[in-house]
């Protein structure tokens, strides 16, 4: 934001932006960073000149953010590439528009058919933008068939091991890696998680522990010893994926599993635990409990 003429300050935890018009710029991001990426092409928008991001995040949320800035009169070229362009427009106006669906919450919803050994339609689920989950849970023994309303997914008795590595997209997505640890959990054999997006998330796998997960993690790998002798336990949600992926593991895990410090949750699921429950789980949220601690 500084490139394209913003003053930048930091004062008591605050991170605050001024400027009376913002123009456009050059900018390479070290990292491909999904909402560094959506910031800068919304405040290119209507900046002065020319903006040029290279580098930049390729999700499917990237190419819906630009459709949707472009039915509102921005010049947005190039999205879902690494390289976008943006043209400042100087006025723009309101648009009707439907968000993408939510590949990560299909992927999770895939995940749990995949345990479970389920028969799951995932209604509007774009097989394009879970392309590498499909990949890793088809080498596992899971079927995936097309229909007109979506996909469908349908777990086999046995699931075979797998290896997975994250990457930025169009890898496998760091937001799916704790529900894929999860399925790994209870896979047939050895499998191996190896995470290159961010540090310090395998947290989950500790509490996974707890439930007699067997694991061994040296820096950013993880080496996961698959069973289904699981058991229920009293677990801790890390983060808002870990939230599912610890709920998924505790359907599949003998006896009754309860998972605390659900705040996270609802951030990235609308009624999880509802939707859980139309599909057969037995399943209930207990708000009393979500933000004990012990």
């Amino acid at each position: 934001f500084e490139l394209m003429g913003a003053e930048i300050t930091q004062e008591a935890g605050y991170i605050e932006a001024k400027a009376e018009k913002l123009r456009g710029a050059y900018i390479y991001l070290d990292f491909p960073s999904v909402g560094a990426t959506q910031n800068l092409m919304m405040a290119a928008t209507l900046a002065e000149g020319t903006t040029t991001l290279e580098n930049a995040a390729r999700e499917p949320e990237i190419v819906d953010l630009a459709n949707w800035l472009n039915k509102m009169g921005a010049n947005v070229k190039g999205a879902g590439t690494d390289t976008i362009i943006i043209k400042g427009v100087e006025k723009m106006h309101g648009a009707n528009h439907a968000v993408v669906q939510d590949r990560i919450e299909a992927g999770t919803f895939m995940v749990a058919a995949a345990m479970t050994q389920g028969d799951v339609l995932i209604k509007d689920a774009v097989r394009e933008h879970n392309r590498p989950l499909i990949s890793k849970l088809i080498e596992m023994g899971v079927e995936f068939v097309q229909e007109a309303e979506g996909l469908r997914v349908i777990g086999p008795k046995v699931l075979k091991p797998t290896n997975v590595k994250t990457l930025p997209h169009p890898g496998f997505p760091t937001d799916m890696q704790s529900q894929m640890t999860a399925v790994q959990a209870i896979a047939n054999g050895e499998s191996t998680m190896i995470e290159t997006v961010f540090e310090n998330r395998f947290q989950h796998l500790e509490e996974m522990r707890r439930m007699g997960l067997t694991v061994d993690i040296t820096r950013n790998t993880a080496i996961i010893q698959g069973t289904r002798k699981l058991q229920g336990a009293q677990v801790k949600s890390t983060d808002l994926r870990a939230s599912a992926a610890l709920i998924l593991l505790g359907m599949v895990a003998q006896g009754q599993t309860t998972v605390r410090k659900l705040n996270h949750l609802d951030r990235g699921y609308y009624r999880f635990h509802e939707k859980l429950k139309s599909l057969g789980a037995d399943i209930e949220r207990v708000p009393e409990l979500e933000e004990i601690d012990d």
